[in-house]
């Protein structure tokens, strides 16, 4: 799937989908995270890992 298919069905912008692809984000909002999860048909942790930093 590409960055434009995937924003499409989230409903986010490209460009956010790219902060999230490249680990630039601060935060992610859960209703976005669910999209992401509802449309990838993955769980959170498929798709988020923590970093200590």
């Amino acid at each position: 799937m590409t960055v434009t298919e995937l924003a499409e069905k989230v409903g986010i912008t490209q460009a956010n989908i790219s902060i999230l692809k490249t680990g630039k984000a601060k935060a992610i909002r859960f209703s976005t995270l669910e999209k992401i999860c509802q449309v990838l048909a993955c769980q959170p942790g498929d798709i988020l890992e923590y970093v200590d930093k």
